[in-house]
């Protein structure tokens, strides 16, 4: 079996049985395309069958000193999902990467804004451009209603139920949830709709596409990061933030005013409480607000 062969049909295999969204099959893709690109550039013949232990653990030995522990272990990560997969199909009988251990992390606790800061990146956007309007709707949008970036762009006219108060959210692994919508956000997106997007020449096939480029089509994921990097710089801000940012804050804020975190769990989209649990850990005033408010012995 050939190394694009075997790629090619764990792609497959993540798309339809594991119903994996496009950006994590690339991802998992990415981190055997880095190991073939070890055996070429060291002139090992070997296939994804014949691998031994011993070739990894040299490959995870020589990218170890070029990326951090945590990309490290992202890197492990994604070879034991694919090599498990060919244990799986019956390609191989053991998994080369059973014994490599993954380095010892401390876990990454997600940036945020404080309202004031999300008020003025937001006050800093220049609504005198038409696109103007287009992004203080999709900033109000990610932060009012906690979307991934992937989940903004490809965000439909049909998938607002504005009368109802939701959106129709698709998120990974295309499972579908609805999301609740602020008045100002509505607001917002209604402006956008009515002032900006009626009047642009749309392309055919994004008839339906609520955030539009000047050209009609759909937004891409790298223009969202670098609208936001651009007013980050316009106000002087210091973090490091991305998209990711506003999901974060919005998630972090609703617990600081005392919503529970099923709740918080089902507007972000996240198959296990655990995930969302990360959050808990951003505000400690909020958990000795919970034992004064609550405990019995208060």
């Amino acid at each position: 079996m050939k190394w694009e062969n075997a790629l090619k049909d764990y792609q497959l295999y993540l798309k339809i049985e594991r119903g994996l969204s496009k950006n994590s099959i690339d991802n998992y893709a990415l981190d055997v395309k880095k190991l073939m690109r070890f055996l070429e550039d060291a002139s090992i013949t070997i296939s994804p069958i014949t691998i031994t232990a011993e070739t990894v653990q040299q490959f995870i030995y020589t990218a170890a000193k070029q990326i951090n522990p945590r990309s490290q272990s992202r890197l492990i990560s994604g070879l034991r999902s694919f090599f498990n997969y060919l244990v799986f199909e019956d390609y191989r009988e053991d998994n080369p990467l059973e014994l490599i251990e993954a380095p010892k992390i401390g876990q990454k606790l997600p940036d945020t804004l404080s309202e004031e800061e999300i008020d003025l990146l937001i006050q800093a956007i220049d609504l005198s451009k038409p696109e103007g309007e287009r992004n203080r709707a999709m900033l109000e949008t990610l932060y009012g209603c906690g979307l991934r970036v992937s989940e903004l762009i490809n965000l439909k006219l049909s998938d607002l139920f504005f009368e109802e108060g939701f959106i129709k959210v698709t998120g990974k692994g295309d499972k579908q949830r609805f999301v609740p919508i602020i008045d100002l956000t509505k607001k917002y997106i209604n402006i956008y709709r009515t002032q900006i997007r009626n009047h642009m020449n749309i392309q055919a096939g994004f008839d339906d596409t609520l955030f539009l480029n000047r050209r009609g089509k759909q937004l891409t994921r790298a223009m969202i990061f670098t609208i936001i990097k651009q007013l980050a710089v316009k106000i002087d801000l210091k973090k490091s933030i991305s998209p990711h940012t506003f999901r974060h804050s919005f998630a972090t804020h609703l617990l600081k005013n005392n919503a529970d975190l099923r709740s918080i769990q089902l507007m972000l989209g996240h198959e296990s409480i655990t995930t969302t649990e990360i959050y808990v850990h951003l505000d400690k005033s909020h958990l000795t607000k919970i034992v004064e408010q609550f405990h019995p012995r208060k």
